[in-house]
């Protein structure tokens, strides 16, 4: 089952609703903070030396979460102190704070805190914060991030925009955020991905039916149908790849042999024909034609054998490309046969010239590219991601995919996927998820899904960056693609067991 992912504002509203059936919100605040703390005890067993935990408390509710938390860390044996802001007037947070009093916790009322905790736990804004912080609330933050030992962020790292994931300028950056009641979309997408680390959820209420959820997270679980032992090269697809400019020829020999690592039965590449004798001593099973010397037949008549086509890897942006661009993209829109992706310099074209595209039509922009298309900068870009790709998709229709730390995929909903890493950010890992677009959607079509097929580029990238992320290089991903389609991966329970393990490496 997928997770469901939320606008604070749904979350809000569905939390004041169940008050309005009489249930207790201070009850709430109990509950969820003995919630986190049987989980912190179970995070705390993977290493015996955390003792001395300290619990960063602003003004709001959200403190209110972080003084129940630090009773109950209490009882169970950790040393606790609380570092606390001017209280609020809420009458729940005064509850808290008197619980957390009268069991005789330490609670200090500043923040001058010395690097002797091994843990600290962030209990200073909650799920409303929608506003840049004062200085003095800044420094607050970057001190509570220099402080070393484990970080612990209660619903949303304070000074993290819930809905964007944009810092406030500044935010505490967490190893672990319990994210209360619902999973918020922030966390998982643009900078998000920085501040929250591992994101779990506290679910302390049962939903109704007006909650209403912004987005899914996509599964890393994915498992391709087996082959069938009379197969052939004809029964998986034919992927045509154009492209490669004269100065530009290593996009689509990725985009190519990513396409056959995927599982394509036959590739052809259609670029200028300077770049053929490298592609064939890379790859001897591609085929190739001379995008420079095909007539309007020849076009025509490998457009019809073929069943998916990825245009724009190292097509150029010059006059020639242009050219190219005006010649081969009405005959494929025009195919209904086809499934069509298009990336890079097809996408700069594309933005000259707004159609609305098929549905058929798969669009795989970088935050630049979204910006060229949208007719804004990449800050705006990146200042909303959820609300970017609603946009590109109202206005050119087709499917979509807003690469990028905690990439958006949005078809008949949105999606986001929670594989991948830095190390990706290097040229050619889009041509590598062109190829593998075409590639499944040439042998699955509609039985498979864009947010699977930019899942698995992700754990491809996982599984290539297992030695570290720095120096990660887009060719080599051919190999970790098959990797991934045939399904070698580990098992969920070893994946968590890694990165708690990971988590403690980096803390010690």
């Amino acid at each position: 089952m997928h997770s469901q992912v939320y606008h604070s504002h749904e979350i809000q509203a569905w939390e004041a609703r169940w008050f309005k059936q009489q249930n207790s919100s201070f009850g709430l605040m109990q509950q969820v903070a003995w919630s986190i703390a049987q989980r912190l005890e179970v995070v705390f067993s993977f290493q015996n030396t955390i003792q001395r935990i300290a619990i960063w408390c602003g003004s709001g509710n959200n403190a209110g979460d972080g003084y129940c938390l630090a009773k109950y860390l209490q009882d169970l044996g950790y040393r606790v102190t609380v570092f606390a802001a001017e209280r609020g007037q809420s009458a729940d947070l005064a509850k808290a704070f008197h619980l957390a009093q009268t069991h005789d916790v330490n609670i200090q009322a500043h923040f001058n805190i010395e690097n002797t905790f091994d843990c600290h736990i962030d209990a200073l804004f909650g799920i409303g914060l929608n506003r840049d912080l004062d200085v003095t609330w800044q420094e607050i933050i970057q001190n509570f991030n220099a402080q070393s030992g484990l970080k612990i962020a209660i619903d949303v790292p304070s000074g993290l925009n819930a809905n964007t994931g944009q810092p406030l300028p500044t935010a505490v950056k967490a190893d672990f955020t319990y994210s209360v009641l619902g999973l918020k979309v922030g966390l998982f997408t643009g900078q998000g991905k920085e501040f929250s680390g591992k994101v779990e959820l506290i679910s302390a209420i049962p939903t109704d039916e007006q909650l209403k959820n912004i987005a899914q997270l996509s599964s890393t679980h994915i498992v391709l149908p087996q082959r069938q032992a009379f197969g052939h090269k004809g029964s998986y697809g034919h992927v045509l790849v154009v492209g490669g400019h004269a100065e530009m020829g290593g996009a689509v020999m990725m985009a190519a042999e990513s396409a056959f690592r995927a599982g394509a039965g036959k590739v052809t590449i259609v670029c200028d024909a300077k770049h053929h004798t490298a592609i064939l001593a890379r790859s001897p099973n591609i085929m190739l034609r001379d995008i420079n010397a095909l007539t309007d037949a020849e076009m025509d008549r490998l457009i019809e054998h073929v069943d998916t086509v990825s245009l724009g890897m190292g097509l150029g942006r010059d006059d020639w490309a242009k050219q190219q661009f005006l010649k081969w993209f009405p005959k494929i829109h025009q195919a209904s046969h086809l499934q069509i992706v298009l990336d890079a310099d097809a996408l700069w074209f594309l933005a000259e010239d707004p159609i609305k595209l098929n549905a058929h039509t798969y669009l795989t922009p970088h935050p630049g590219e979204a910006a060229k298309l949208l007719n804004c900068s990449v800050n705006q870009i990146e200042a909303d991601r959820v609300t970017a790709i609603e946009r590109l998709q109202e206005k050119y229709a087709g499917q979509w995919v807003l690469k990028g730390a905690g990439s958006l995929i949005l078809d008949d909903q949105l999606w986001i996927c929670t594989a991948g890493n830095a190390g990706m950010g290097t040229g050619g890992m889009g041509d590598v998820l062109a190829g593998m677009i075409a590639s499944l959607k040439a042998q699955f079509c509609q039985n498979i899904h864009l947010h699977q097929i930019v899942t698995l580029h992700a754990l491809a990238g996982d599984y290539l960056a297992g030695k570290g992320q720095r120096g990660v290089q887009a060719h080599h991903m051919p190999d970790a693609v098959y990797y991934v389609v045939n399904d070698c991966r580990q098992s969920p329970i070893e994946n968590e067991v890694n990165h708690h393990n990971e988590i403690f490496k980096m803390i010690r």
